[in-house]
């Protein structure tokens, strides 16, 4: 069980966090320039429905910045790090990015999580797209070849959105395993949602089955070995069982640790155990 991104964007609480009992931590979304995300209000919690709405807008201190965290920190916990592109690079250019934050976190960290789903970030999930998947996980890939005769091989993850199409869901897939990647995160939050005006991602509760789903669906695409890192409405160690049953290697939270503090990461470790 891992921490999901967002909740630690600048590698601030790590030895804190890794304290809690988590498995591994995935820190960012972070960007090559330091950026302040979108305006407020840009962040409610919903108890009723245990759920959030963000629109956040990768907000993070720049990837240098992470880098300096990383340096000093004391935990040896397994860490992800989430890269993505600021939000004045175009997509046709956001290959750009991604490889200015791979060449830095390359190696202090145990995999690269590649963040093409946010909601919050204008046309980010175009990039999901399979001619522009394409162009960005060939050169990442070439990337992580080179940096891995350097610094030894981190695997390449990518984060999925849960509100694409089947016929989309086919062409990530297909794309995943044409360029060699890894593994995939499934999911980040939803966009299909009437708060915020629409605005924003859907995380906890509601996203349960709809991530669930989705899992499913790349699981049986991918075969029985390609890696998965579910994420999406994990509230219970109940729902961490589901997830696992559903198809992933591993497990993250996020909404479900806001609502449940520590408590939750024990009981899911309890549970697990027991």
């Amino acid at each position: 069980m891992g921490l999901a991104a967002g909740l630690d964007k600048n590698g601030d609480f790590i030895d804190s966090l890794a304290a809690l009992g988590f498995g591994f931590l995935e820190i960012g979304t972070v960007t090559p320039r330091p950026q302040l995300g979108n305006s407020k209000p840009r962040l409610i919690k919903l108890i009723k429905e245990k759920a959030l709405v963000n629109k956040m807008g990768f907000n993070n201190k720049g990837v240098d910045y992470l880098i300096e965290k990383l340096v000093l920190k004391k935990s040896n916990i397994p860490l992800g790090i989430s890269i993505g592109k600021n939000f004045d690079t175009p997509n046709s250019m956001a290959f750009q990015d991604y490889i200015i934050c791979l060449n830095k976190v390359y190696e202090h960290c145990s995999y690269i999580a590649v963040n093409i789903s946010s909601p919050n970030t204008k046309d980010l999930r175009n990039l999901q797209s399979r001619a522009e998947l394409d162009n960005l996980l060939k050169k990442l890939k070439v990337r992580q070849n080179e940096l891995a005769l350097i610094h030894g091989y981190k695997p390449l993850f990518v984060k999925i959105s849960p509100d694409n199409s089947n016929s989309i869901l086919e062409g990530i897939c297909e794309s995943l395993l044409k360029n060699k990647i890894d593994g995939v995160i499934c999911s980040n939050t939803t966009s299909d949602h009437n708060y915020f005006k629409g605005e924003g991602g859907l995380s906890g509760s509601p996203l349960l089955n709809k991530s669930t789903n989705v899992l499913k669906f790349i699981r049986k695409k991918l075969g029985k070995d390609f890696p998965i890192i579910a994420s999406g409405g994990v509230m219970t160690a109940n729902n961490f069982e589901e997830k696992l049953a559903s198809g992933a290697d591993l497990v993250q939270i996020y909404t479900g640790f806001i609502y449940e503090g520590p408590n939750l990461v024990k009981e899911i470790i309890d549970q697990d155990l027991g």
